[in-house]
């Protein structure tokens, strides 16, 4: 493990040998994370609609919180026609508790006719029509393929998984789509989901933006960052 704070995203050598090492820590993290964490995510949704629902909620909002709101909600709305003939009012108030209710609601609804219009009603499997459609950026999408298709079609990158690949120097970028394709690059594509539903968990539970916990942390030893921050 002495050279594990040489290994990050560009390497001292170069090369294979550099590449080579920068591959076998990223396959350690990614073992590391298997262990410690399930790959599951912590909004609840029963189908891909309510788990598209749910992650347009989740913006600046904890998954708990909108736990509590789609419970009733998803009682009410059933289908995307349902919420393409939802009252922009009232549904602002039903979701006012998640915060920014009033975009929010622009992009359910929103989002709710185009399948109407575009997919008959259904939430279509891949990454090009859903990132078309209102309400859906790229992060979005990924949520909705991996945790609703199972579909291994990029990497998640929200606050968690940005700050985490940043501490652990599996890229330089700060951009996030520049960042899921670093990792994507490290990472093999039928771990994708996974391994960004773990790293949201590492960095929610662990890795916190203040004070992470980095004692007894999984992935201390493969970490340029331990004891840094």
């Amino acid at each position: 493990m002495s050279a594990r704070k040489k290994t990050g995203n560009g390497g001292s050598s170069g090369g294979k040998r550099s590449g080579q090492a920068a591959a076998d820590r990223a396959a350690a993290i990614v073992q590391r994370l298997a262990e410690a964490y399930p790959a599951q995510i912590e909004l609840e949704f029963s189908n891909p609609l309510e788990l598209a629902v749910a992650t347009i909620l989740s913006a600046q909002c904890t998954d708990a919180r909108v736990n509590e709101v789609t419970r009733d909600l998803f009682k009410k709305y059933q289908s995307a026609e349902d919420y393409a003939d939802a009252d922009p009012e009232e549904f602002q108030e039903e979701i006012r508790s998640t915060g920014f209710f009033r975009n929010k609601t622009k992009s359910i609804l929103g989002f709710a006719r185009a399948l109407v219009e575009r997919h008959d009603g259904e939430v279509p499997k891949t990454l090009e029509e859903l990132v078309e459609l209102p309400g859906i950026g790229r992060k979005t999408a990924n949520v909705i393929l991996g945790s609703g298709f199972g579909i291994d079609e990029g990497i998640v990158v929200d606050t968690h998984v940005k700050r985490v690949s940043q501490r652990l120097e599996l890229t330089e970028a700060s951009e996030p789509e520049k960042i899921e394709r670093d990792l994507m690059e490290v990472v093999p594509q039928e771990r994708w989901n996974s391994f960004g539903l773990r790293m949201v968990l590492h960095g929610r539970y662990t890795c916190h933006a203040r004070k992470p916990k980095c004692d007894g942390c999984p992935l201390e030893e493969l970490c340029p960052s331990a004891h840094t921050v």
